[in-house]
């Protein structure tokens, strides 16, 4: 052992078993303060490291418990606590080289004999034991080559705040582990998961000089427009750009608006609730009519339009209801669908209504069926075309609906249209709430899915093609709109991104990270109630996403209440003040590798301090967040305050005119 351990020892092992050891500290350690060649060392804080001697190597040790047997008693009674035996209890955790440029590795191989001396450790051996002993490396251009400027460098570690155990040591993640994997912030509310988020992200963006992380993607589904707040200043700051889009439901100028013929099939089918065995074949058949009648003119398109005109019309020439009656809804159909062969101008050649009689009705029928098998636009052969995310207006969805169940009358199901009022009812109603207008364009806004992902990813036009990063950080800020809103905008929007990263190319060389603030609103671990269940492009994002580059940042204050899902894909931890025995009872269930003492701390958590775990550091340990600078919009209301001021003060609240608030 050299010198530097020798002066460092504080007691010797008294006892050695398989998952624990017993120190007893050196007689004249008072209140287990020892004074150390380089300070003070306080070595008894539960969750603090011991390193004790077994060359080459260190056994590391937890301290886990600590305590004192009496000394003998004075004249008198008193008991002399100064020659008190003082003793800490330790569990193994793993083995550190005695080399400088040794690699911290978990399990024991060689224990420790009795009476081997026990060591504080050094600064230097806890870099080495979380692995963060480089803060930076030199950065290079794309091809590898040198930077420009030439001594730009790159993160590869990124301090998070101070431990709480080893005074003045900073708490640093492996930037590669934290931010490869999907990440967990947890903790009640008002315990600081907003702070924490907003701190970890500042100060990856405030690197002091080049290069700076202008890579980056994180779009932020901010439920309670809280972070806006905290970085609005980076732009100014670390020239990093910072987009917010304003989610209110309605359709005014500036507001984020989404057209509804993004929505895939599935989401439509969700949207609308159609239930699989009657429903769900006509809305399929609906979107398929609503693309088919928006594309623009072909042959084949045109057999097809005809062929569902001439079997609707038909249909209702055959029926029993009166000529005028047949008319009016001949007549209401050509005016939503028709072509150049079937409309109302070329059908008034052959029907007309003549006090009560059709005289032109088989001369219609000829035209439109066909004579003895020929001629005509009937075609039974026919394939119908799929939905395609082509512009249509809303409204036309309604016409399309209405023209697939007169098709299905068409051919003999005349229950068909009772079956399906349901869904064409909670259509009507989206056609009219005043919270979904955002989701209602007309065709002629032709905005593509590529410019609308450009967008949302913070991605300009570059002057000789492709595109340049101009955002760094999307938020998308829901806190004006009900859950039913939130819910179909993250999950379209979700499944939107993961479908372009699935699909590009090269694969995984464009991260992004989706910020699911308050997680459990529409991350549920029971589907939702609502018509649009966003949990299941979550929990497909987070099994395979990792793959493709896309990364959930999960922040909740209801661990229980979370898809099981999306936890258990998580492999980092920041867990702050959990009091719930439910989600302490779930966060024992993930983290199985946690000793209970370390999970006992939880409850009793100060606001701003947390416990991070997982792949980003090779051990648990509890540190006070960095402060975020500005704070994000959430702080707690100061009660007394508020409450206590002089008669006639005017209330901090502006009440605006929306008539639709919500008991």
């Amino acid at each position: 052992m050299g010198n530097d351990d020798r002066r460092r020892a504080i007691g010797k092992v008294i006892s050695v078993s398989g998952d624990r050891f017993v120190v007893e500290l050196h007689a004249g350690t008072d209140n287990f303060t020892v004074v150390g060649f380089d300070g003070v060392h306080y070595v008894a804080r539960l969750g603090s490291f011991l390193m004790i001697p077994t060359p080459p190597e260190y056994v590391v040790a937890e301290v886990v418990g600590l305590r004192e047997r009496d000394g003998q008693s004075r004249d008198g009674g008193e008991m002399e606590k100064a020659g008190a035996a003082k003793f800490l209890d330790l569990v193994p955790v793993g083995m550190l080289p005695m080399a400088s440029d040794g690699k911290f590795r978990f399990g024991v191989s060689v224990f420790p004999s009795l009476f081997a001396d026990a060591l504080y450790s050094l600064d230097d051996e806890l870099d080495r034991i979380f692995d963060t002993e480089k803060d930076t490396q030199p950065s290079t251009n794309r091809d590898g080559g040198p930077p420009t400027p030439s001594d730009a460098t790159r993160f590869c570690n990124l301090a998070i705040g101070k431990s709480v155990i080893f005074e003045d040591y900073q708490v640093k993640v492996r930037i590669d582990d934290f931010f490869g994997g999907h990440v967990a912030v947890l903790g009640n509310t008002g315990s600081g998961k907003s702070c924490t988020v907003a701190s970890v992200l500042q100060s990856l963006f405030e690197k002091a000089n080049e290069h700076r992380a202008r890579g980056a993607t994180f779009v932020v589904l901010d439920v309670n427009g809280e972070y806006h707040e905290a970085f609005r200043e980076l732009g100014a700051r670390a020239q990093i750009g910072v987009k917010r889009l304003i989610i209110d439901g309605t359709a005014a100028a500036g507001s984020f608006r989404l057209p509804h013929w993004f929505l895939d099939l599935s989401e439509w089918e969700l949207l609308l609730q159609a239930s699989e065995r009657t429903q769900l074949p006509i809305l399929r058949m609906a979107l398929g009519l609503v693309s088919l009648f928006g594309q623009a003119s072909g042959a084949q398109l045109a057999k097809i339009r005809n062929h569902i005109l001439a079997t609707c019309i038909t249909q209702i020439l055959g029926d029993e209801t009166p000529p005028g009656a047949k008319e009016t809804r001949i007549r209401g159909i050509l005016q939503r669908f028709r072509t150049s062969e079937i409309n109302a101008s070329v059908l008034n050649q052959n029907i007309k209504v003549n006090f009560g009689n059709m005289p032109g009705l088989q001369d219609a029928y000829t035209y439109l069926a066909g004579s003895n098998g020929s001629g005509g636009f009937i075609d039974p052969g026919i394939k119908f075309p799929d939905y395609e995310n082509i512009p249509f207006d809303f409204v036309e969805l309604g016409d399309a609906i209405d023209l697939a169940l007169l098709y299905e009358e068409a051919h003999g199901n005349r229950q068909i249209r009772d079956y399906c009022s349901q869904m064409v009812t909670r259509f009507k109603a989206l056609e009219k709430r005043a919270d979904y207008e955002f989701l209602r364009h007309t065709s002629t806004d032709q905005l593509s899915q590529s410019d609308f992902l450009a967008g949302l990813l913070g991605l300009m036009a570059a002057q000789d093609g492709g595109h340049i990063k101009s955002s760094q950080i999307v938020i998308l800020d829901m806190n004006a709109v009900e859950d039913e809103v939130v819910e179909l905008v993250s999950a379209v929007l979700a499944r939107m991104v993961f479908r372009l990263l699935r699909h590009a190319e090269p694969r995984n060389r464009f991260p992004v990270h989706l910020l699911l603030e308050e997680a459990h609103r529409y991350v549920a671990s029971t589907p939702s109630r609502y018509a649009m269940d966003a949990g299941r492009i979550f929990e497909r994002i987070a099994k395979e996403g990792r793959k493709y580059g896309l990364f959930l940042l999960v922040a909740s204050q209801r661990p229980n209440e979370l898809s099981k899902t999306v936890l258990s894909q998580c492999s980092n931890f920041v867990v702050h003040r959990i009091q719930n025995p439910d989600d302490l009872s779930q966060i024992r269930q993930m983290t199985p590798f946690i000793s209970d003492s370390v999970l006992k701390r939880l409850p009793s958590l100060p606001k701003q301090h947390a416990l991070v775990f997982g792949n980003s550091v090779n051990l648990p340990t509890t540190f006070k967040v960095r402060r975020a600078d500005p704070l994000p919009a959430s702080t707690d209301a100061q009660i007394v305050d508020l409450w206590f001021q002089e008669y006639g003060r005017k209330v901090l609240l502006a009440l605006g005119s929306r008539t639709d608030v919500e008991d």
